[in-house]
C-alpha cells in the first residue's frame, strides 16, 4: 500500500518558516475577541443588535408661514407587447387608445413589392394590362393592422 509523501518543511534560501497558527493570531490579532461563545445546543439566545440612530430620509413638511409648492408630475403609460410581429393575418393586440384587446382588422395598400411586380411584368412583355395583376393580389401588397373599435392603426407589415 502507498503512502502519502513526506511533508516538506524546508523553506527557501533567506526567507524565515512561517509562524504556526497559534503564534500568528497572538502576534497579529485582526478581529476584536467575540463577546459571547456560541453554544453547541444552540438554544441560548443570541444577545439583541445594538439600537440604531433613526435618520429621516425625506426632509419634514414645510411650516405653516412657509409656502410648499408641490411639482407637476405626468405619467405616461407605455403599453409594450412582447413577441407580437404584425403579418399578413390578424393578431391579438392591445390598442392603446381604446384600452381593449382586440383581434385587428387589416387594410391592403399597394407597396414597394406590387409596383416592382407590376414593373417587372412590363419589362418581360405583359404591357397590355397583365403588368396590373399584381395590384389584385393581397399576397404582394402591404398590409395595415386597425383597431376595430377605434380605427387606430396599431402596426405595419411590409412587404419590402
Amino acid at each position: 500500500m502507498a503512502s502519502a509523501p513526506p511533508l516538506e518543511t524546508s523553506t527557501f534560501v533567506g526567507h524565515p518558516p512561517p509562524p504556526s497558527y497559534e503564534e500568528a493570531l497572538v502576534a497579529n490579532p485582526q478581529y476584536p475577541p467575540m463577546p459571547y461563545a456560541p453554544a453547541p445546543d444552540m438554544k441560548t439566545s443570541v444577545p439583541p443588535y445594538p439600537t440604531q440612530l433613526y435618520s429621516p430620509m425625506y426632509p419634514p413638511p414645510p411650516q405653516q408661514g412657509q409656502s410648499a409648492t408641490c411639482p407637476v408630475v405626468s405619467v405616461q403609460t407605455v403599453y409594450v407587447q412582447p413577441g407580437l410581429t404584425f403579418g399578413s393575418v390578424p393578431v391579438q393586440a392591445h390598442c392603446p387608445v381604446c384600452t381593449q384587446n382586440v383581434i385587428t382588422r387589416l387594410e391592403y395598400t399597394s407597396g414597394a413589392l406590387a409596383w416592382l411586380s407590376c414593373a417587372g411584368l412590363a419589362i418581360f412583355g405583359c404591357i397590355y394590362g397583365c403588368c396590373l395583376i399584381p395590384f389584385c393580389v393581397d399576397s404582394l401588397k402591404d398590409v395595415t393592422h386597425h383597431c376595430p373599435n377605434c380605427s387606430s392603426v396599431l402596426g405595419v407589415h411590409k412587404r419590402m
